[in-house]
């Protein structure tokens, strides 16, 4: 017993400072020794009272540490003789002479074709961003989102009725949300729709997956804009789609190019208030002519209205669902830009004839976001916190940008920064002579975020250079960041 005990003590180290409680921190410790074997099946744990005064705890921390080692059956209590280590455990415990799996030579598991293919054709989400600054991209300003007012809502739904927020919810998304965002849409999009066509999902791409699983047998083609949304070229791959490349120009898609590759086509992707990554408007004629395409191949077109909230240019296109008097556009938005990333709270609205078939699919295979997630923002937008929000970041990402085209004055001639009229981020273009994938790689050293195009093409496109986004970043940010992509060597080298 007492080399059993002085093993034990000996090996527990515990942090008063740590954020971890005393009785996980003790917990944890004690279920290591079991687990490597510091103590055998059959073997008795020290008094309770023992491991308290050694280790400095109360016995009510060491009891509950105990009692949860009990529960997981690595524990068992005897009435009258303490507790031992149980004999399940020693036939549970990993043989430790094993050697460590990577110096083993064992095959790797066998994936999806999809999977085992993704490097080929998926866009790296590593890009991805994180952090706030200069010049990420896809990143609201989230030092101007009202916390107050979404902290009081939270509280509200919290404090209330349980089964509203934490039950399964309804299949398709919270009602008031549903109606919220139909109400939205009809005020600033011109898209008159039944809260019963939308549907919330977890996200953008999310909603994508769905479409794709929806429409699509392995191999259908489907056009892509080039460069283009990478979330979205995921999804679609990993629903069997045959991405078709088409070119993107001043109109936006070229729907003449998309025909020529593949006029068959089940489906369509675009972003045609605000071209992603290019910054362009899909004309009102390119308009017309994709959905003409869409009708006279039986296709449907997925548009991609991630940021259109932020239009500030002068006359702003109707949204393309508004103009299709034939069924053919599915619409997608989200609240990741709106709002914030992380909330993964994402919308679609479908055809009135498509109804049927997406309750199906949401009936018996989607999950959806958290309700109580979907109530806040319901609040969020019904109270009138919502538009406010969108008119100030309209305001705040104008300034923001205006910052970023006066700065960027002093790169002229290596780097060609793309005037844009909505959103938060815009492309810049390098010189013929310039380095993309160097003026890239060089920021990064410097702690500048910079994406270059390649990452948003699927074929090599014309374009060379990277996206700037403006978003996140203070306008100290901005002018710091353009002092420091002046001063890389390969721009440098270029202005010298």
């Amino acid at each position: 017993m007492k080399n059993a005990a002085g093993a034990i003590l000996s090996s527990i180290k515990l942090d008063r400072e740590a954020k971890t409680g005393m009785s996980v921190q003790l917990y944890l410790a004690l279920r290591e020794i079991l687990l490597s074997g510091g103590l055998r099946a059959g073997e008795r744990l020290p008094a309770t009272r023992t491991l308290a005064n050694e280790t400095g705890v109360s016995r009510t921390t060491v009891i509950d540490a105990v009692d949860r080692l009990v529960s997981e059956g690595m524990l068992e209590t005897r009435v009258g003789a303490g507790t031992f280590v149980t004999d399940s455990l020693e036939k549970q415990r990993p043989s430790m002479n094993v050697a460590p799996p990577e110096s083993r030579n064992l095959p790797k598991p066998r994936v999806s074709y999809t999977i085992s293919h993704a490097n080929e054709r998926f866009a790296n989400r590593a890009w991805l961003p994180h952090r706030a600054g200069a010049f990420v991209t896809a990143l609201p300003a989230l030092d101007a989102f009202p916390m107050a007012h979404w902290s009081r809502i939270s509280a509200r739904h919290l404090r209330g009725d349980r089964s509203n927020v934490m039950g399964y919810g309804e299949p398709k998304g919270y009602a008031p949300l549903r109606r919220a965002i139909a109400t939205h849409l009809r005020a600033l999009k011109g898209i008159s729709c039944d809260p019963e066509q939308i549907y919330i999902t977890t996200g953008a791409q999310h909603a994508f997956s769905l479409i794709g699983r929806l429409f699509l047998n392995p191999g259908d083609k489907v056009w892509i804009e080039n460069p283009g949304a990478s979330g979205a070229r995921n999804a679609l791959l990993s629903e069997g789609a045959d991405l078709v490349p088409v070119s993107v120009d001043s109109e936006g898609i070229s729907v003449e190019e998309g025909l020529k590759k593949a006029p068959h086509f089940r489906l369509a992707f675009v972003t045609p208030s605000h071209q992603q990554p290019l910054g362009t408007l899909l004309s009102l004629a390119r308009r017309f002519a994709l959905l003409q395409a869409a009708e006279d191949a039986q296709a449907f077109v997925i548009e991609d209205d991630y940021d259109g909230e932020f239009y500030f240019g002068n006359s702003p296109q109707p949204a393309l669902r508004s103009i299709d008097c034939n069924e053919r556009v599915i619409y997608v938005g989200t609240f990741s830009k709106s709002l914030f990333p992380s909330l993964r709270l994402g919308f679609t609205v479908v055809p009135q004839r498509m109804v049927e078939s997406f309750d199906r699919l949401f009936s018996y295979w989607v999950s959806g976001p958290p309700t109580v997630n979907q109530a806040i923002v319901a609040d969020f937008m019904d109270e009138g916190h919502f538009s406010t929000h969108i008119r100030l970041m309209r305001r705040l990402y104008v300034a923001r940008y205006e910052t970023l085209l006066d700065a960027s004055q002093s790169l002229q001639g290596a780097v060609e920064v793309q005037r844009t009229s909505g959103g938060f981020h815009t492309p810049a273009f390098v010189a013929p002579d310039v380095d993309e994938h160097k003026v890239v790689t060089q920021a990064a050293k410097e702690n500048i975020s910079l994406p270059p195009l390649s990452r948003y093409c699927l074929a090599p496109a014309s374009q060379h250079g990277f996206v700037l986004g403006f978003g996140s970043a203070t306008p100290d940010e901005i002018r710091h960041g353009i002092e420091v992509i002046r001063n890389l060597p390969e721009i440098r080298r270029k202005l010298a």
